[in-house]
């Protein structure tokens, strides 16, 4: 079965990545690469609990990269091994203008 991430951004943008499963990032690896870019984007938790969820989090850092990360083929490819490795479902769609992460 083929894993794959769908990335819906505002404005109707949409990015389709199919995963390599042969440059898979091990999950401790990927929710570190997520906790840097929700650092490095200067991401805030989605919760007034300030309690981020991985989810949470994967939807922050997508809605702060908006098409220019996803234009960048390195930080997108690290985006989708990092995303595919810490939520481990084959099929993921990252919908930003519903607030959604669904497999």
């Amino acid at each position: 079965m083929r894993s794959q991430i769908a990335v819906i951004l505002d404005k109707g943008l949409e990015f389709h990545f199919n995963v390599d499963e042969a440059a898979s990032m091990a999950p401790d690896i990927a929710r570190n690469w997520l906790d840097a870019q929700f650092t490095a984007l200067d991401c805030e938790p989605l919760r007034a609990s300030g309690k981020v969820l991985t989810a949470d989090k994967v939807l922050r850092v997508t809605e702060a990269a908006g098409a220019a990360l996803f234009a960048d083929e390195k930080w997108a490819a690290d985006y989708v091994q990092a995303v595919h490795a810490a939520l481990a479902k084959p099929v993921i769609r990252v919908d930003v203008p519903a607030m959604a992460v669904t497999y």
